[in-house]
Formats: structure tokens, C-alpha cells, sequence
């Protein structure tokens, strides 16, 4: 049981670590705030949240479960409430989204 519990938070861990590289890379690929905002609150709140699941399968103790639960619940709810604070408080302010291109999307065509 031990071996099976190690190999998922081991798969949890590594996939969350994924994410996060993922989000990082969006964050520097994407073209304007809005793009590079998405990338950041979706990947980076999958990625951490298994990471602390991962980290939840190794917790030794319930009191340290419990915190890493917590933490979970923290970053699961506030992390897309703020992105789109983000969203809300840029486009208010009059930063506009890149649109694609007419000739782009016109060419493209056959």
C-alpha cells in the first residue's frame, strides 16, 4: 500500500510541477495581459493544488493534512476570484484584448 500511495503522490507532484512550468511558459509565450493572465490562473491553480495533493498523500500527521487542505481550498477559490478582479479592474480601465487580424482570419480561409 505504501509503494502505491508513493507512486501517486509521486505522479501528483510531478504533473503539478508540469503545470506550473506550463503556466510560466504561457506567461512569457502569450501575446497581451489577457492571454497571459488565463494561462497564469488556470495552470498555475491546477499545478498547485497537485502539488498539495501530492504533498497531502505524504503528510505524516493530520494536523499538517489539514493545513495543506486548507491551503488547497485557499488557493482553489482565491486565485480564479482574483484573476478575474484582474480582468475586470484592466478592461474598466480601458486596456483593450488583441483581436485577431481581419487579413489573418480572411486568409486562412480556402
Amino acid at each position: 500500500m505504501s509503494l502505491l500511495l508513493d507512486l501517486v503522490s509521486g505522479l501528483s507532484l510531478l504533473a503539478g510541477a508540469f503545470f506550473c512550468v506550463v503556466g510560466g511558459v504561457g506567461l512569457l509565450r502569450m501575446p497581451d495581459f489577457y492571454t497571459r493572465m488565463h494561462a497564469a490562473s488556470l495552470l498555475e491553480t491546477l499545478g498547485a493544488d497537485l502539488i498539495l495533493f501530492g504533498l497531502l498523500l505524504q503528510a505524516e500527521s493530520v494536523l499538517v493534512a489539514v493545513k495543506l487542505l486548507m491551503i488547497g481550498l485557499l488557493i482553489f477559490f482565491a486565485s480564479p476570484t482574483a484573476s478575474h478582479a484582474l480582468a475586470r479592474a484592466a478592461l474598466l480601465r480601458g486596456l483593450k484584448p488583441r483581436l485577431a487580424d481581419p487579413e489573418e482570419t480572411t486568409s486562412s480561409r480556402p
